[in-house]
């Protein structure tokens, strides 16, 4: 639904102009709030919470740990996704529809591949032994490949839109993998008492990352481009890949810390 999403962005652009898509969206975010507040039940899913905001805090190290990996994992998508490509694309004489198609057929995609990421990454008997390994290991791809695309824009590659398309396609594959990884591992981490708020606070950190990457997208690409925008993305997957390696192997490594 998130590609189907890009490619109705790219052809409201196309056929409305921006204002008209802006108010067209509005008005079908104005429907499903509507929908939202007639149909669900009230309050839908109460748990024990902590009582402070010390003790929401006071995760595991493998819950901090992880959400630390995810803000940065998802800056590190969204500093060259929600700008940088677009407009480079745009650039390059594509149409508001064909970055658009392009988008969606990148989230579909991506999509598609965490559905396998268990075929990929096969499960350990205790849950963590292959797991952690691949969260390392994907992340070092990831930056490597983050890197090598940066390299290419830098040396001006020939037929360089291609060689970027090309270059996110296999971004994208190995981002959906490791992405898959990590929320596997937030539930092997987390306490069975609190297992909603520690996943809820591991959705909070990819959120900050998908806010800080949109940040960043707009501000390195208008200081240097493309290139800017993929050795913000590398930098912040080096960092990424950097956090992982404080991920426990073991479950009695990341017991809760108390408050």
């Amino acid at each position: 639904m998130k590609g189907i999403g890009f490619f109705l962005g790219g052809l409201l652009l196309e056929t409305l102009g921006f204002r008209g898509a802006l108010w067209a969206m509005a008005g079908l975010l104005a429907l499903v709030l509507a929908g939202v507040l007639l149909s669900l039940p009230p309050m839908m899913g109460r748990k024990k919470a902590s009582r402070s905001v010390r003790e929401l805090f006071a995760k595991n190290p493998g819950i901090n740990a992880l959400a630390a990996a995810r803000v940065v994992l998802f800056g590190a998508r969204d500093v060259w996704f929600v700008v940088g490509v677009p407009v480079f694309l745009y650039s390059a004489g594509w149409t508001f529809t064909m970055v658009g198609t392009f988008l969606a057929a990148w989230t579909i995609a991506y999509g598609v591949v965490q559905a396998l990421a268990p075929q990929i990454v096969r499960r350990s008997a205790d849950g963590l032994s292959h797991e952690v390994p691949a969260a390392r290991l994907w992340s070092a791809l990831l930056a490597l490949i983050a890197a090598a695309l940066a390299v290419a824009v830098w040396l001006q590659a020939p037929n360089l839109e291609w060689v970027v398309v090309g270059g996110l396609g296999l971004f994208g594959f190995a981002f959906a993998v490791n992405s898959s990884v990590h929320s596997y591992l937030i539930l092997a981490y987390a306490g069975s008492e609190k297992a909603a708020e520690d996943v809820g606070f591991y959705y909070a950190a990819n959120a900050l990352g998908r806010f800080i990457g949109t940040l960043l997208s707009g501000l390195l690409y208008q200081w240097g481009g493309l290139l800017y925008a993929l050795i913000g993305s590398a930098v912040m997957l080096l960092i990424c890949w950097l956090t992982t390696l404080a991920l426990p192997l073991a479950r009695h490594d990341a017991a809760r810390v108390e408050s």
